[in-house]
């Protein structure tokens, strides 16, 4: 699939059986109305996304990355691959702009040069080793390449016979090209880079890939795919592909390198041919998609081996061409309006609105105040918090300024809706925080009393004093929280990387 992102963040080296897996977020741009670099990173924070994927390295996006501590694997486009490819001195400068400009306050973690070059680009692909080369060699020399990796990604339609996955191969053609790249990344201890799309190889099947197999539902063992040479059962599509580039790789004898998912997801919206694009679909596939991943539960062929998985992606890009269905993979639309609602109970991780956790939705420092009192009287108006504490002589009138009203009602909100990450969001104006915000007799809703002794707890019945008065660009609040978002979840040992 041709790009422009999802969340969703690479890890410092190669993902190892020890280490874990992460699901990440790729961010496209080919938006009609797209977010500001700023609002992006909100949006990220307020999801709690760690690893992100660009397909550039635009000095914007970078600049709001710095100090969020949010992973960052930044690309090479592909209309700068023959520049790159033919000139380790271009290369050189690559680097030193858009990488070592940003150090260290941006993590950047990986460069994915090009982006499915073989099949999208196929007159650079004599450069590409060349290019993936040029750029190690900078990365070298500013003594980063034990902390950068470097790759490039691939289509999954470059491996043929993929099932059984054990006679899978790369196709002939790309073997002179594949071979150095695949040595190359095993001797940097890098990864192998893939994109895989079980909505496509399910729409291409032709009726022979069941629908529950591309979605991850549980399957039936007489219903399973097995692989007659190894006797392996497959309940997926993703695992049987991800194995065929494993054999693929064995096939021109490498090993051992591990495969890191580029980009994988369902579309929620499709023209009258593309029946199977739904919300429904797109759920299913990408709640399971997490669960899957965040479980380490590896393929078949290599169980317990981590395959770390970036969603494609952030954002539906109204302008992207072709099929009605290209336009809408995203998570959210450009406003930040999740698409639907990921159902990740039960996945055995550590969600963002874990109560356990103690979390609270307070304003955010800095924050412009016109557009926190927009919010402030969204949350109290159709947001139906109780806001009659915060009338003078009432427990959490003082102190009388906007941030702290605006705090008060945003958790007031924030747990209403459960703690579910996109509730605390208010157009960027918000963030989570572990600190307990209650003072003197103002309790938060949330609270253990740690901070004194309080009443009891407000209630949030809608008060019939709130003002109902709430211009229209103040709907998108409401819309994004009440949606219940939750995007992508972290095991809590890497929260701690």
């Amino acid at each position: 699939m041709g790009v422009p992102l999802l969340l969703l963040l690479l890890a410092f080296s190669v993902a190892r059986a020890d280490e874990g897996a992460f699901i990440g977020v790729n961010i496209g741009t080919a938006l009609s109305s797209m977010p500001s670099p700023t609002q992006v990173v909100a949006l990220l924070k307020s999801q709690q996304i760690h690893h992100i994927r660009l397909y550039d390295a635009d000095p914007a996006m970078l600049a709001a990355l710095s100090n969020s501590n949010i992973r960052v694997t930044v690309s090479v486009p592909n209309d700068q691959i023959l520049a790159v490819g033919q000139s380790n001195s271009t290369a050189a400068n690559w680097i030193t702009r858009n990488v070592v400009a940003h150090l260290p306050s941006v993590n950047i973690t990986a460069v994915a040069v090009g982006s499915e070059i073989l099949t999208s680009l196929p007159h650079a692909s004599p450069v590409l080793f060349s290019a993936l080369r040029f750029i190690h060699s900078a990365l070298v020399a500013a003594n980063l390449d034990r902390q950068i990796k470097v790759s490039t990604p691939h289509s999954s339609s470059i491996i043929l016979d993929s099932f059984p996955p054990s006679q899978a191969f790369f196709n002939r053609t790309w073997e002179p090209i594949l071979s150095p790249i695949l040595k190359f990344l095993q001797s940097t201890d890098s990864y192998f880079m893939l994109n895989v799309y079980p909505y496509y190889d399910y729409m291409q099947s032709n009726g022979v890939v069941p629908l529950d197999y591309a979605l991850f539902r549980p399957l039936p063992p007489t219903k399973e795919a097995v692989d007659a040479n190894t006797l392996l059962h497959y309940t997926n599509v993703f695992d049987a592909v991800v194995d065929a580039a494993y054999f693929a790789m064995a096939y021109l004898n490498v090993t051992n390198l591990p495969v890191v998912v580029m980009e994988s997801g369902w579309p929620h919206k499709g023209d009258a041919n593309e029946p199977d694009a739904t919300t429904d679909n797109a759920n299913t596939y990408n709640s399971n998609l997490i669960r899957h991943v965040l479980n380490n539960t590896g393929t078949p062929k290599h169980p317990g081996i981590p395959v770390s998985t970036y969603i494609y992606e952030l954002y539906d890009e109204d302008e992207r061409p072709g099929a009605m269905s290209e336009r809408f993979w995203g998570l959210f639309n450009g406003n930040g309006v999740p698409a639907y609602a990921l159902h990740l109970t039960g996945s055995g991780v550590v969600l963002a609105n874990d109560t356990t956790n103690e979390t609270y939705c307070i304003a955010k420092d800095g924050a412009d105040e016109k557009m926190l009192q927009a919010a402030l009287d969204w949350a109290c108006g159709q947001g139906k918090v109780d806001c009659s504490v915060l009338q003078q002589g009432q427990t959490c009138y003082d102190p009388d300024t906007v941030n702290a009203h605006a705090s008060y009602a945003f958790n007031a909100y924030y747990h209403r809706m459960g703690m579910t990450v996109g509730s605390c969001y208010f157009n960027g104006v918000a963030d989570i925080t572990t600190t307990d915000p209650s003072h003197d007799t103002c309790k938060f809703l949330g609270s253990n009393g740690k901070n004194g002794t309080f009443p009891n707890g407000t209630s949030l019945a809608p008060s019939t004093n709130s003002s109902a008065e709430t211009s229209s660009a103040h709907q998108d609040y409401g819309t994004a929280a009440i949606v219940q978002f939750m995007v992508v979840v972290l095991l809590s040992n890497l929260l701690l990387l």
